[in-house]
This record gives structure tokens, sequence and C-alpha cells, in this order.
């Protein structure tokens, strides 16, 4: 435990001493949620309670993006680059073990995604009036959490799929980036084809929008739970994580 939060304090250390990737991972989801407001903020939704406007549609899903980018996105590339400037093969040479080397950085991108979703929901709150969840908070946490870990896990087990750090941005935003679109983050699906709808319903990322939408659905009366999609959500992780267990490499790709 000491040595994981030493490599905790490490990795955040490096993220501060870095400002333009610290600007540019904040910044990144709110750019998308003042552009779809922009775009679609006063447009009138159908909810289960009744209207509202689509900014609340686009809050929680911007806080989905934020979980996804830092804890899917960000943690593949990083390990990935490590992976091939050789770091990963080093740090087994050391007194770190590899358990508390891998937990600090993912409690670091976990961190990261609990402050951007904080954020969205503040900035979501001072300009756009969307309501606060603070009846659902409990059911935002667990979400946020069982989101996060998964993927956590599935970052990592991309990382098999990459053959060197020049492609971990392209194969990255190829896997997550189409599923943006077809998943309720991006754009609403309530028009689109059954079969579109059916397709974002096999991935997680569809899940972990619709469960942190329920949440923050201003006319809930209830705790605010999906265990449906939780259930989703922890069975990708889980898988991520037995291909992550078999696949990831320490070692440069030859």
């Amino acid at each position: 435990m000491r040595r994981t939060l030493r490599q905790l304090r490490y990795e955040h250390r490096a993220f501060r001493r870095n400002p333009a990737s610290a600007v540019f991972t904040f910044a990144f989801p709110l750019m998308f949620l003042v552009i779809f407001n922009l775009i679609f903020g006063n447009l009138e939704i159908r909810v289960a309670g009744g209207t509202t406007t689509a900014s609340t549609f686009y809050v929680p899903a911007i806080a989905a993006f934020s979980i996804i980018t830092t804890c899917f996105t960000n943690l593949a590339m990083r390990l990935t680059f490590d992976r091939d400037q050789g770091r990963l093969k080093r740090i087994r040479g050391t007194p770190l073990s590899t358990g508390a080397f891998l937990a600090g950085k993912i409690l670091h991108v976990i961190a990261l995604a609990i402050v951007l979703v904080a954020i969205v929901t503040l900035f979501g709150m001072i300009f756009y009036g969307v309501r606060a969840p603070t009846g659902s908070l409990p059911a935002v946490l667990v979400t946020l959490a069982v989101g996060a870990a998964a993927f956590c896990a599935l970052g990592i087990a991309i990382t098999a799929a990459i053959p060197n750090a020049d492609a971990a941005p392209a194969v990255v935003n190829a896997t997550i980036l189409p599923l943006l679109f077809v998943s309720d983050v991006f754009i609403r699906l309530d028009q689109a084809p059954p079969w579109l709808r059916t397709l974002g319903d096999l991935f997680p990322v569809k899940h972990l929008s619709q469960a942190l939408q329920t949440a923050y659905d201003p006319f809930l009366s209830g705790p605010g739970f999906e265990w449906g999609h939780l259930g989703a959500i922890a069975a990708w992780g889980a898988a991520g994580l037995v291909v992550a267990l078999r696949t990831f490499s320490w070692e440069p790709r030859r």
C-alpha cells in the first residue's frame, strides 16, 4: 500500500508538471459540452417524468465521456508509450512491484475521472441550469466507480492490440469514437433505427451513459440505481480484466 501511494503521488506530480496535457485533459470534455449545448441545448426532449432541455441529457453524457477518456483512452495510450520506451520493462527490475505500479496509475486516472465528472456537473449547473443529482448521489458514485474500474480494465486489455506507440492514437480512437456516436453520448438516439440502438446496447459505453442519465434525471423519484446497466458494465470490465491478465506485455513489441 505504501508503494502504491508513492506511485500515485509520482503520477500526480508528473501530471501536474505537464501543464499542457493537464489543461487539455480538463478542457476537452467541457469543450464538447459547450459545443453540443450551443447546437442542441435549447431543444426539448422527453424523459420518463416529463419534458426538459437537451442540456439535461448532455451533462451526464459528457460525464460518461470524461470517465471513458481518462480511464480508457489516456490509460491505454500512456501504458503503450511506457511499454515502447522500455519503462515497463525497467520497472520490473526495481523494488517497486508491478501491482503497485499499475495500481498507482489506475488510482490516478480514477481520481482524474472523479474530478472531471464534478467539473462537468458544476459547469452544467452554473451555465445550463441542470439539477445537481443530490438525491441520487449514491447512484452517481456507484456508477462512476463501476464505470471507471471497467474502462481501466478495458484500457489495459486494448494495449495487446496496439503494435507500437505510433499506432496507439489510431487504434484507441478507432475503438472508442464510433461507439460514442451510437451510444447516447454525442447524439441522442431516440429516433435512430432499431438496429443501431441494438448495436449500442452490446457495448458498455451506452450502459454507462444511460446509467448516469437516470441518476441525473430531474424527475427522478427513486434512488437512481440502474442495476441492469451496472451489471453490463461490470461484465465488460470482468472480460477486460481476463484479457488484460492474459495478454498484457511489459516488454516492447519486436
